[in-house]
């Protein structure tokens, strides 16, 4: 009818409306979660200096890169679903629909593929994390990381504290001042008057029996670590997960309501 055309929402329920800006909202939200990622990975790069001449040619392999494209296509998905429902155009629609679908299939056959694959990925994890600790001197982002699961894990090394010794500097062969000890995120208590850091307290500590070590560094691995805080945290990690999929399913069928209320109505 010639209405319909004029108006596109003619004969929308209050329900469609509710649906539509609810879409809209949602897709603004993390358009602007999106932006936040985006920054913080143009923030990562800026920070280290890696369009600097002598670090550019290395710049594909950096970590920051990974950040950079989620923040990138979350922003461009969010956004393109947020324009669509306003709008109401049914290519963006269709588009974000079709993405947020392949989504979903991807979180299920990674879940099923982590779930039946656990022994292999634990493998993997602990190669990662002596690859990690093996550059911990030359990679500022796997020493990063290495010290933010030993501090907050309260752990050290892989298995044990006497993994450190696949790292170059703390092999007891080497001449360095570092030989034999651990970094500083494996003492019990790296702050000296718990005010000034100590950078030097585990030195010296791969030469200690266990009984000595105890007092001064963390003795367990971090992969045992790992695993037992998802362990204790598995309730609210399953709720999390559970509402993260239970929203991307609830986008989903908004937006296919969304289409067919506007194919509907603009025929």
């Amino acid at each position: 009818t010639p209405e319909a055309k004029i108006h596109p929402c003619y004969g929308y329920s209050f329900m469609d409306y509710f649906l539509k800006y609810f879409l809209i909202m949602c897709n603004l939200l993390f358009t602007v979660l999106g932006l936040l990622i985006l920054a913080l990975g143009v923030w990562g790069l800026i920070s280290k200096e890696s369009f600097a001449q002598e670090k550019i040619s290395s710049i594909g392999t950096d970590p920051m890169l990974v950040v950079l494209s989620v923040g990138f296509l979350l922003t461009a998905l969010c956004l393109s679903g947020c324009v669509g429902a306003l709008r109401e155009n049914r290519c963006l629609l269709k588009l974000f629909s079709a993405t947020v679908l392949v989504l979903i299939a991807v979180q299920v056959i990674v879940a099923i593929v982590a779930h039946t694959l656990q022994d292999q990925i634990e493998g993997n994890l602990r190669s990662g994390m002596l690859v990690a600790m093996a550059r911990y001197q030359d990679d500022l982002d796997l020493r990063f990381i290495t010290d933010e699961i030993q501090s907050n894990l309260q752990c050290c090394g892989v298995d044990n504290y006497r993994d450190w010794e696949i790292n170059i500097y703390y092999n007891c062969s080497a001449p360095g001042v570092l030989a034999c000890g651990v970094p500083a995120t494996c003492c019990v208590d790296p702050l000296e008057n718990g005010t000034v850091w100590n950078s030097q307290c585990g030195v010296g500590a791969q030469l200690l029996d266990e009984f000595t070590a105890q007092s001064v560094i963390f003795l367990g691995g971090c992969l045992g670590e790992i695993f037992r805080w998802i362990e204790h945290h598995e309730g609210l990690i399953g709720i999390i997960v559970t509402v993260v999929f239970g929203v991307q399913i609830l986008i989903l069928f908004i937006t296919i309501r969304l289409l067919e209320r506007i194919n509907r109505h603009k025929v």
